[in-house]
């Protein structure tokens, strides 16, 4: 796959769409369902978890419709339509950040649509700003449209794309942009999160090549030792058990950072190395490293897997109490999980209840994990029942061990 290409040629100060695409016959006047869920951000900071296939999801444009005070964009667009004179490109740009921020699907194809037929000649800054108004308003197909219709583009069209396919986890489509984008940009010195975001995109779609020839481009530019790339590529190789990758990546960094150091634990506890994961973690602490919540949360799953866990597990609880971090969301819930894998029922009763205030489904089903792994099926029965006084809901996979084992037990035992 050959990435490098010729740079883009440069831009005119004014950029047009391509005169020979008909504006009556778009294919934005058709709205299609909104999601309301999707925001674009840049940088990005969402940090997906699962490499799942993009699942669309619909929502009504009439409900939960934000009440406007004073006139309205329609309002705003029909008035200049009265008036002598053309809109000017600031007005148009104040509607499009207002539209923006409302994520109002509706106003933003109006507002196109009139920009459209206005015969404005706007700038390539303007036509990113209509994309960026489309991805927030959950637009992503009329964004990808305009996008191809436009005749320049420049790093803040392509990332916009980008991000906006990424934030909707259809990975394989934004790789596809992105090597798109290298095609006509070049291998220029992007910002890191960009390269952060490509990593992540290659590890859910299993793109290793991809993921291997940017990092070799990386390593010729001396970009690698920035801590965000450093991170992501940690996470890279780790995904698909290349430990050795991730440790080289590792060393080479200057200076490390919580990113880099939980990154390692993380790969470590992916290729079952939990001893070394440990080890990373006391490490941490030696070299005054800020430990946070994932980094806890991440440690505890090491401590329930390895000889010697009831140790090593309380020795990281009481490093998060020291911290200040042990009323975190997903750390209790590790460490519910973490000592019912050690058969402290006790302890992981303890820290359930601490939970009281923030307690939620990944809580009560690491609870009920711990009665089911330790044998007390009855205890488990019982506190399925609780979870259903409360409007819980259990794991499919803990109610069909429960169904099995229960067919097994008298009603004098059950009793």
């Amino acid at each position: 796959m050959v990435l490098i290409t010729a740079p883009l040629p440069t831009v005119p100060t004014h950029v047009f769409f391509d005169q020979n695409v008909d504006f009556n016959n778009n294919k934005t006047r058709t709205l299609p369902p909104p999601n309301h869920q999707l925001e674009l951000r840049l940088p990005l900071r969402h940090n997906h978890t699962s490499p799942q296939p993009l699942t669309p999801q619909t929502t009504t444009l009439t409900k939960n419709k934000k009440k406007r005070k004073g006139a309205t964009t329609s309002d705003i667009l029909h008035l200049m339509d009265a008036l002598p004179f053309r809109v000017s490109v600031d007005i148009y740009t104040s509607l499009i950040k207002e539209c923006t921020v409302s994520a109002d699907p509706e106003t933003a194809i109006e507002l196109y649509t009139h920009v459209a037929k206005s015969g404005t000649k706007p700038p390539l800054s303007f036509l990113n700003r209509i994309l960026i108004m489309f991805v927030s308003c959950g637009l992503l197909e009329d964004a990808r449209h305009m996008f191809d219709k436009m005749r320049f583009r420049d790093f803040n069209s392509w990332a916009t794309l980008f991000v906006a396919y990424y934030d909707s986890a259809d990975y394989e489509e934004a790789t596809s942009v992105f090597v798109n984008m290298l095609g006509q940009l070049g291998m220029s010195q992007f910002p890191p999160w960009i390269w952060a975001c490509l990593f992540r995109a290659c590890a859910y779609t299993v793109n290793i090549p991809l993921g291997m020839q940017v990092h070799g481009w990386l390593l010729k530019s001396g970009s690698c030792d920035h801590v965000l790339l450093s991170s992501s590529l940690i996470n890279f190789y780790g995904r698909f058990t290349s430990l050795e990758d991730a440790s080289v990546v590792f060393n080479g960094v200057s200076r490390h950072s919580t990113l880099t150091w939980t990154a390692k634990i993380v790969s470590g506890c992916r290729e079952r190395h939990f001893l070394e994961a440990f080890d990373d973690f006391k490490e941490m602490g030696k070299r005054g490293v800020k430990k946070d919540c994932f980094t806890f949360s991440s440690v505890l799953k090491a401590c329930g897997k390895i000889l010697n866990q009831e140790r090593c597990g309380e020795q990281v609880h009481a490093d998060a109490i020291k911290l200040g971090l042990v009323s975190d969301h997903y750390v209790q819930c590790s460490l519910i999980a973490m000592y019912g894998r050690c058969g402290l029922l006790r302890n992981a009763k303890r820290v359930f209840k601490m939970s009281r205030e923030e307690r939620k489904d990944d809580c009560w089903n690491a609870m009920l994990m711990g009665y089911v792994q330790n044998g007390l099926y009855i205890e488990a029965v019982k506190f399925l029942y609780q979870m259903k006084t409360v409007g819980m809901q259990p794991h499919e996979s803990l109610l069909n061990r429960l169904r099995v084992v229960c067919g097994s037990v008298t009603y004098s035992n059950m009793n």
